[in-house]
């Protein structure tokens, strides 16, 4: 059976404005104010927790230190979590794409490097876990992307065969996973990174998720 998995951030949902929300509730607890913006630093939001945490505290003048890196990682989660759905919102055509591509037989699934329970609590409050057959996140195993098995063990646990699958992301690390596992890429172009997508040389690039049923058609025949 085929599959698509699919990443989360930056790829079925701009999760942008709440990352940095959760960001910036750390930053001020250090007493520097607000040092991220949705607006500016989309891209640093989606390469995660430490990634923001790192350009704040360079913004603040400081070395990122690792063991304050440690300190505030479980602070911005918790922040992070109370508040994952304020600003959060899927791309257009997201969701109809994923019940066209049920609707043609195929699997879905996702395969993320967010934690597995915020992954899970952010679907579940935007009405859109039981759209998917399978969630892997980050600590779902003892490995992640760009490790292929993650991806691997989405396909299987959505019911579809992992030889057969392809992965739709918006990093090199989504690209470089699907390499490694020996399947399609395809990359979507309306994220923060968008622009960087076409150097890494997908199997597709996606402008709009009305054209990734075709897309999967064409790719896993």
């Amino acid at each position: 059976m085929r599959s698509i998995v699919f990443d989360l951030d930056g790829t079925l949902a701009d999760t942008s404005g709440d990352l940095i929300a959760a960001a910036n509730a750390c930053f001020r607890q250090m007493g520097a104010g607000d040092l991220l913006s949705a607006q500016t630093d989309a891209g640093t939001a989606l390469r995660g927790a430490r990634a923001m945490l790192t350009l704040g505290l360079a913004r603040m003048g400081r070395v990122p230190d690792p063991a304050v890196l440690d300190q505030y990682f479980p602070i911005l989660l918790d922040a992070y979590e109370a508040e994952i759905d304020t600003h959060t919102v899927f791309y257009p055509g997201a969701l109809a794409a994923i019940e066209a591509l049920k609707s043609a037989d195929f699997k879905v699934a996702i395969c993320t490097n967010k934690p597995e329970y915020l992954a899970r609590l952010l679907l579940t409050r935007m009405g859109a876990l039981d759209l998917f057959g399978a969630l892997i996140g980050a600590d779902t195993l003892a490995v992640r992307k760009p490790d292929p098995e993650p991806l691997r063990e989405a396909a299987r646990r959505a019911g579809g065969d992992p030889a057969r699958c392809l992965l739709v992301g918006d990093t090199i690390t989504d690209h470089t996973t699907a390499r490694a596992a020996g399947v399609p890429s395809v990359l979507v172009t309306f994220g923060p990174n968008g622009a960087d997508m076409a150097g890494l040389e997908p199997d597709a690039l996606l402008d709009d998720f009305a054209d990734l049923p075709a897309a999967a058609q064409r790719l896993l025949i």
